[in-house]
């Protein structure tokens, strides 16, 4: 709870720092406090309005709903920015302020209403989702639904009736910042500049972002891929087992002798409970223990939870007469417990025979253990309990008249008791039970000693008629689907998961595996692979929505697929952020790429839109229309993905508890936007070049 609370409070710091930084690069791009302010006011209207649409749909303010509002702080403001930019630049046409907000908001409405759709639709598959998927960010989705919902209503409603009232404040709007105009001023002559290049060397701008592309996809392979990103939190688990048998006083000497260890090399060390003895699902079982370690805050403190786990391993590696495994509690631990496994790596060997699958599996967990970066490799069936096996003589129990059914029933009886007769009381029925006194601790010789009656009525001895083998037993036999199974676990520390799997795959294939036996993975990576085909076709879903919502917008099949060109070139973003910073290709990562579908596709609207009002509206050239719509749509396009990328740097950052979790998905957002936004004000210019050129030799054939 500690960890949890933790989180949210790191959670709320970011959405506060991500609204600060919003609001600071919108003054840097405006040099106007007003309407730094008038922008600005969508974010706490936005957050208030989310907060009260929470309140009547039973949300709650978790580590979800608060990610959700962390994640769009810095998309609140876009649709404000092109609203009110647009207005400054028909009011420095010469028109009034109420007369310029009138006509600026209705110029871009359709354009900012779609690029609010197309953010939100991409959620729509995510929601639906029925795996871990859904369960991680179902709630997020919808609060950044309703937040982005809020702030286009303020950015259609409230800004224009701010901005209208501009004339009152002349002294603060007459005129901007002359730096800064001029600065604008000459990046946007370079890049119209720049754009007139790339429309007249238009095969050599597609072939460069081709290869850009081509070398992200190349590089894909190099990052590594998990299910979750590992979190540190607070917490280190140790288990402790020995030889079956050994006795509950010596398991608890070892474990003091460990919590000794603990305390002299872990100086972060806040609290720790140790248990003697397995818990009441395994029974009475005396060889095993565990240990829980609280640590101090993760800001407290110079090492992580997997590197004093690290440390603790190699401390007691050579503890005698006991096997331990040492883990940091991470990825979410109570997720990971609702996946139905707290281990990383789990190898299933399913097959019938008992020595035939101890055999495979001590393979297994010999190659398992040979691979760079696996911990802690355990096999789940311990072969160490003592037994009798009472074999029937079948031939000498014929001799004697018994059947081996009698035989059965007669020890069935007697250590495990069976139903006599029924005893009736009040409508209810209860067996009657009859077993011998004290059958589980009888000594094998009292129970040869048993006397059956045979056919003819004479008494025979069980011992004549059976044999008892002393033999090495299982505790216990685990089956999946009514099959009999051996799981090797492992954990793992310094590697991404992805990396490990395919090396251990890659030695199996040396293992011989009789027809009847199978080896299979579970765990995290049958989760992963649920998971991410579910978020694949969650993508292509998304893709197809954000399709249709502008196909609805621009009636027309063929100028969506314009904008869509965008969405390719944000792979070259997230590869090289998630290379950069060493993130995993994990869950999180996966729904951000989700998330881009619909966010990188709102710039390349905004020209698209632009370009196509100014030819019908203005009845201006192909070329010029481009060249003017680019230029026109420079400072808003620059200034929502700034204010995007900001509001989500904190996030991306992933400071404190639990920043570990949102982090990926902050920063494949974060770079795919970056890639995407440099990439388009070029690419996306002369590809709606290339196909009007198409739509115009068509309609003349």
């Amino acid at each position: 709870s500690e960890f949890i609370q933790n989180a949210i409070n790191n959670l709320t710091n970011s959405v506060l720092i991500g609204a600060v930084l919003t609001i600071v690069v919108l003054f840097l791009f405006l040099r106007n406090l007003l309407t730094t302010l008038i922008i600005a006011i969508a974010i706490p209207v936005s957050i208030i309005a989310t907060f009260v649409m929470m309140y009547f749909g039973n949300f709650t303010l978790n580590l979800m709903t608060l990610g959700g509002i962390a994640l769009g702080v810095g998309m609140m403001v876009d649709n404000s920015i092109v609203v009110l930019d647009n207005i400054f630049r028909l009011h420095e046409t010469g028109k009034g302020w109420k007369q310029s907000a009138i006509e600026a908001t209705t110029e871009v409405t359709s354009a900012i209403i779609a690029s609010t759709l197309t953010t939100i639709v991409v959620f729509l598959p995510v929601v639906f989702a029925r795996g871990m998927a859904g369960l991680l960010f179902k709630q997020a989705a919808y609060v950044m639904t309703l937040a982005l919902m809020c702030s286009l209503f303020t950015a259609l409603t409230v800004v224009p009736m701010m901005a209208g009232q501009l004339e009152l404040f002349r002294s603060f709007t007459s005129v901007r910042d002359t730096s800064e105009g001029h600065f604008f001023e000459k990046l946007r002559k370079k890049y119209t500049a720049l754009l007139r290049l790339a429309l007249e060397h238009r095969l050599l701008v597609v072939f460069i972002a081709s290869f850009l592309l081509a070398v992200a996809i190349l590089f894909i392979p190099l990052v590594g891929n998990e299910l979750m990103p590992q979190t540190d939190e607070n917490e280190v688990r140790i288990d402790i087992e020995m030889e079956p048998g050994t006795k509950l006083q010596i398991t608890d000497n070892i474990l003091k002798k460990i919590e000794k260890i603990i305390h002299d090399t872990v100086p972060e060390l806040k609290s720790i409970v140790a248990s003697a003895g397995g818990p009441p699902y395994q029974g009475s079982v005396s060889h095993v223990g565990f240990i829980r370690m609280a640590l101090t805050k993760q800001s407290e403190r110079k090492r992580s939870s997997q590197q004093i786990a690290d440390a603790l391993r190699a401390r007691l590696s050579s503890t005698p007469g006991a096997e331990i495994r040492v883990r940091a509690s991470s990825g979410l631990f109570i997720l990971r417990r609702f996946a139905s496994t707290t281990e990383n790596i789990q190898i299933e060997i399913r097959g019938h025979d008992l020595n035939t699958a101890t055999e495979l599996a001590n393979s297994v967990r010999k190659i398992v253990e040979g691979v760079r970066g696996v911990t802690d490799v355990q096999i789940s069936r311990k072969a160490g309990v003592p037994e009798e096996t009472i074999v029937i003589d079948r031939a000498r129990a014929a001799d004697m008249k018994l059947t081996v059914q009698q035989v059965a029933e007669t020890l069935e009886t007697v250590l495990s008791g069976s139903t006599a007769s029924y005893y009736k009381e009040a409508g209810d029925e209860y067996g009657i039970l009859v077993k011998a006194k004290d059958a589980e601790y009888l000594p094998i010789d009292k129970i040869l000693d048993i006397t059956l009656i045979n056919s003819d009525g004479e008494p025979v001895s069980l011992r004549n008629i059976v044999k008892v083998q002393p033999q090495i037993g299982p505790e216990k036999i685990e089956r999946t689907d009514r099959e009999r199974v051996i799981t090797v676990s492992a954990n793992i520390s310094g590697r991404d998961m992805g990396s490990v799997i395919r090396d251990i795959q890659e030695e199996l294939q040396a293992i011989p595996v009789p027809a009847d036996f199978s080896i299979e993975f579970t765990g995290d990576y049958e989760e992963q692979q649920k998971a991410f085909k579910e978020l694949f076709l969650a993508l292509i879903l998304a893709l197809l929505l954000v399709y249709m919502v502008m196909a609805c917008q621009y009636e027309s099949l063929l100028d969506p697929f314009v904008v869509m060109f965008s969405v390719p070139l944000a792979v070259i973003g997230v590869v090289g952020v998630l290379l950069l910073t060493g993130t995993t290709f994990n869950i999180y990562s996966y729904i951000g790429c989700v998330m881009l579908g619909g966010i990188v596709v709102n710039n390349a609207i905004l020209l698209v839109d632009t370009a196509n009002l100014l030819r019908r509206r203005d009845n201006m050239e192909l070329l010029d229309a481009i060249v003017t719509a680019g230029s026109r749509r420079l400072r808003p396009i620059m200034m929502t993905s700034s204010t995007t990328i900001l509001g989500l740097l904190p996030v991306a950052i992933g400071w404190g508890e639990g920043g570990e979790t949102q982090a990926p998905l902050a920063r494949v957002v974060i770079g795919g936007l970056l890639s995407s936004t440099v990439i388009t004000l070029i690419v996306v210019p002369v590809v709606y070049f290339f196909f009007e050129k198409m739509r115009k030799v068509n309609k003349m054939r």
